[in-house]
């Protein structure tokens, strides 16, 4: 899909949500996305546009809609992370903004694609796609402050290949994306933010504090979706987790495990007790 002119861009011009955040997803421009999703949540508490859980939308090209840099490679072709330079610094800044870029462009895929949900499954979406669109701009104005701009560095595309593996089945999308690969960010966090305090970026080491606190909330949400999805089609949980692990080759999860964010972030004593 052509990239968008700013005077062309509206995302709440048919007044439902969902087309809305398609529109966004689409967009390849980082700052109009992000200001849209912004305007989107804005037009949503207002009332002004509704959830259409039951419209039928044909899946468009253009998935997700990003910019032509950074330039996508394989995880171990990403460069160090050094916290001894400030390019290091700078590096994983930026990896940390493609994540939460990422992230916002995960969200809006959830919102849209799967029609048929309950309303309230729409406005938790969108609401994360607003948090993960605040996540991006903090890191991008700190990037700006260490002489980078996103695109400046390379960087893996590990999450959507999820996202996209994922597109016909929401049970798996919630199983294996919030409550699984972005879940590994609540046990990643906190070393890493010891890591930026001690090479005396408190910035960023504030940013990180803001995305922990939400980040508990993302997953919670995918947390009580699966388990929504799970109860609605008569499936037992935790098997039907394994299932879906093995079907959809997702990461086996290894420690350390941050549990008590993931007991904030619903999961269950019994489910925790199969991490340690």
């Amino acid at each position: 899909m052509a990239q968008t002119t700013d005077q062309e861009f509206d995302p709440v011009r048919t007044g439902e949500l969902r087309a809305g955040a398609l529109r966004c997803l689409l967009d390849t421009d980082p700052v109009r996305k992000t200001d849209a999703v912004a305007a989107l949540a804005l037009a949503f508490r207002s009332g002004a546009i509704t959830a259409d859980p039951a419209a039928a939308i044909a899946e468009p090209p253009g998935i997700p809609g990003r910019p032509a840099l950074p330039e996508l490679v394989a995880p171990k072709l990403v460069g160090r992370r050094s916290m001894a330079t400030p390019e290091g610094r700078a590096m994983l800044v930026h990896a940390l903004a493609h994540i939460e870029f990422n992230a916002v462009n995960l969200a809006l895929d959830a919102l849209w694609r799967f029609a048929g949900m309950p309303s309230a499954y729409y406005a938790d979406w969108l609401r994360v796609a607003a948090e993960e669109a605040t996540h991006y701009r903090l890191l991008a104005d700190h990037l700006a402050t260490l002489g980078h701009v996103y695109g400046d560095f390379a960087a893996h595309d590990s999450l959507w290949q999820m996202v996209e593996r994922t597109s016909a089945d929401v049970t798996a999308r919630m199983a294996l994306v919030p409550r699984t690969l972005e879940a590994r960010g609540l046990d990643a966090i906190p070393p890493l933010r010891a890591k930026v305090a001690q090479a005396g970026d408190l910035a960023a080491a504030a940013i990180l504090d803001i995305i922990l606190r939400d980040e508990v909330g993302h997953v919670e949400i995918g947390n009580r979706w699966y388990g929504w999805l799970c109860e609605r089609q008569g499936l037992e949980p935790y098997a039907t987790y394994d299932a879906l692990v093995a079907r959809y080759r997702a990461p086996v999860l290894k420690g350390p495990f941050n549990l008590e964010a993931r007991r904030r972030a619903g999961f269950t004593e019994e489910e925790l007790s199969r991490f340690v």
